[in-house]
């Protein structure tokens, strides 16, 4: 993502959601669980910033968006959503 598509998104917006599997090799959360599949949530912030929230794929994009852990490793931030510099040093921890 660049930054002149991320500033056509209307704060609070989710732009990008997704699956990836629990693990060093994909959106790699906890070491219980290797294996399952953990769901994602990119969300535009109020203060030209975002963040990506995750939790395990039994819960609703909804849910994750609100109760969801915030994704902090920039690997895996990068993962779920492919950026450039200057979109980057938007994300909120």
């Amino acid at each position: 993502m660049k930054n002149e598509e991320f500033i056509k998104i209307r704060p609070g917006d989710i732009f990008a959601k997704g699956e990836m599997v629990n693990s060093p090799d994909g959106l790699h959360m906890t070491d219980s669980d290797p294996g399952a599949l953990l769901r994602w949530v990119a969300v535009k912030g109020y203060g030209d910033d975002w963040a990506i929230y995750c939790y395990w794929n039994t819960h609703s994009v909804k849910w994750i968006r609100r109760y969801g852990d915030k994704v902090t490793n920039e690997v895996h931030i990068k993962r779920c959503v492919p950026c450039d510099d200057e979109m980057f040093k938007k994300y909120r921890y």
